[in-house]
C-alpha cells in the first residue's frame, strides 16, 4: 500500500486503467462465446445460383491492451463453421476457420459507468482460413467466392449480435453501483456479533454518562 497523495486527475487516470483490465473486457466479449450460427440457404457466384448451408459457433475471444489513452483493446473472436454448396446436380463441403477482429475502447460516462465501445470490423478485415474437401470443392470454392461471401456473412452477424440487448449490458461497468454497495458494507451488519456486542454495551455507556453528567449538576449545586 502507498503512502503517496496524487491529484484527482491522476487518481482517476489510475482507477480508470485499473478497472478496466483485459481480463473484464474479454469477459464482455466472451458472453458470445459458444453462440451458434446458422447459415442458409445464401445464394453465392454469379447469379447466385450456387447455395451455401452453414453451422458452426462462435469461440473464446482473446486479446491485449493496445493503448491507453483512450484505454483499447484488440480483441480476435474467433468462430467454426462447416458449410457445403449446392450446386444441384452435386454438393461440396467445407471447413472454415475465421477470425473476427474487435476494437474495443473504454470510455467515461457521466454516471460513472465505463462503457465497452465495441467496433465491429468491415467485411475485409474478417479472416478466413478455407479448407476444402477435395480437389473439386476447393476449384468450387475459388469460382462461387465462398470466402468473401462469409467475410461479408460474418462482419454482419458478429455486428448485429453486438447490438443485442444482453451485450450490451455485459460491455458496462457499473463503478456507481459498486461503490454504493462497497460503502453500503462498511457498517456492522445487525446479524454480526460487533452489531451485537455494540447493541449490549450502547445502553451501559449511555446510564454511565448520564449519571456522569447528573453528579456534574449536582456539584454545581451544592
Amino acid at each position: 500500500m502507498s503512502e503517496e497523495l496524487i491529484d484527482y486527475a491522476a487518481w482517476g487516470e489510475r482507477f480508470f486503467a485499473t478497472a478496466v483490465t483485459a481480463e473484464r473486457v474479454l469477459n464482455g466479449v466472451n458472453v458470445l462465446a459458444g453462440r451458434p450460427i446458422d447459415v442458409g440457404p445464401l445464394g453465392v457466384g454469379p447469379g447466385r445460383i450456387a447455395k451455401v448451408t452453414a453451422q458452426g459457433t462462435i469461440g473464446t475471444a482473446t486479446g491485449e491492451r493496445v493503448g491507453a489513452d483512450p484505454v483499447s483493446f484488440h480483441v480476435d473472436l474467433p468462430v467454426t463453421l462447416k458449410f457445403s454448396i449446392d450446386l444441384g446436380m452435386d454438393k461440396q463441403n467445407f471447413d472454415a476457420e475465421i477470425t473476427v477482429p474487435l476494437v474495443i475502447t473504454a470510455r467515461g460516462r457521466a454516471d460513472l459507468a465505463i462503457v465497452l465501445d465495441v467496433t465491429p470490423p468491415a467485411a475485409g478485415q474478417v479472416v478466413v482460413r478455407l479448407k476444402a474437401q477435395g480437389l473439386r470443392a476447393s476449384l468450387t470454392s475459388k469460382a462461387a467466392n465462398v470466402e468473401g461471401e462469409l467475410r461479408r456473412f460474418v462482419a454482419k452477424y458478429v455486428a448485429k449480435e453486438l447490438e443485442k440487448p444482453y451485450v450490451r449490458q455485459a460491455t458496462i461497468i457499473d463503478v456507481g453501483a459498486a461503490v454504493e454497495k462497497a460503502a453500503a458494507g462498511l457498517g456492522p451488519r445487525d446479524e454480526s456479533p460487533m452489531a451485537d456486542e455494540l447493541t449490549d454495551d450502547l445502553p451501559a455507556a449511555m446510564e454511565a454518562e448520564l449519571e456522569h453528567t447528573a453528579q456534574l449538576f449536582l456539584e454545581d449545586e451544592s
